[in-house]
């Protein structure tokens, strides 16, 4: 059976992450967790003297998308090195712009999915929109906490949880910078102004890009996915 190449799209909250997790937890997928990636990355101590990642921390912890020459570079070693492995692998968000995507106008076959393209074959990419609406995306992640050892998120429906702890490791609970009001009000805009137009040219390209209703519990979003893939 061929390898296959997953990408979760949606707005901040829709639950890309989840979903990319639960195909790593049963169908043995690897996941690029670039939004995490790249937190870790910027927020490094040992990185505070380099100048190029000083300068994209700024624009992650206000909500801006990085520069997309310096998260391609990341993105696409990794994709080349999990394809070559022979795992699946899926992405949460990423790429995240048309430059990624695709390349610059002088060299379209430069960007993420001309790698993918070519590992693991287009008829083996699936491109995912969990589809939310804005108000629920907001409430999602305006009360989402997060393990600050394994990243796990804690699902809920209101305001009054009381964990204060992750019930996986134990570790404290903490919100994202990313969740900040403010912060994710940017969020926003990026994912609608940069990101959703490679939607649009991916079908222009041939693909079927693939829309579940995100507002189910992730188990169920899950379950419509698998419906959809050939693992």
């Amino acid at each position: 059976m061929s390898k296959i190449a997953v990408i979760f799209y949606g707005p901040p909250g829709a639950g890309k992450g989840t979903q990319a997790n639960l195909l790593v937890w049963r169908k043995n997928f690897i996941h690029f967790d670039s939004g995490k990636f790249l937190e870790q990355l910027v927020h490094d101590p040992q990185n505070k003297n380099n100048k190029i990642i000083q300068r994209e921390r700024k624009l992650f912890d206000t909500g801006a998308l990085m520069t997309p020459s310096v998260v391609l570079k990341f993105s696409s070693e990794k994709a080349k090195e999990v394809a070559k492995a022979g795992f699946n692998m899926v992405f949460s968000g990423a790429p995240r712009t048309l430059y990624e995507a695709f390349g610059s106008d002088a060299n379209k076959n430069n960007g993420l999915m001309a790698v993918l393209e070519k590992y693991y074959g287009k008829k083996n990419i699936y491109p995912f929109l969990i589809d939310i609406k804005p108000e629920i995306s907001i409430q999602r992640n305006g009360k989402r906490l997060v393990c600050s050892v394994c990243a796990n998120a804690i699902l809920y429906d209101n305001a009054s949880h009381k964990h204060k702890t992750c019930p996986l490791c134990g570790a404290p609970l903490r919100q994202r910078i990313l969740d900040n009001p403010t912060v994710f009000k940017t969020r926003i805009e990026e994912y609608e102004n940069r990101t959703l137009p490679i939607l649009t040219q991916l079908k222009k390209r041939g693909y079927k890009v693939i829309k579940v209703d995100g507002r189910p519990s992730p188990f169920k979003v899950h379950e419509m996915v698998l419906r959809k893939l050939i693992v």
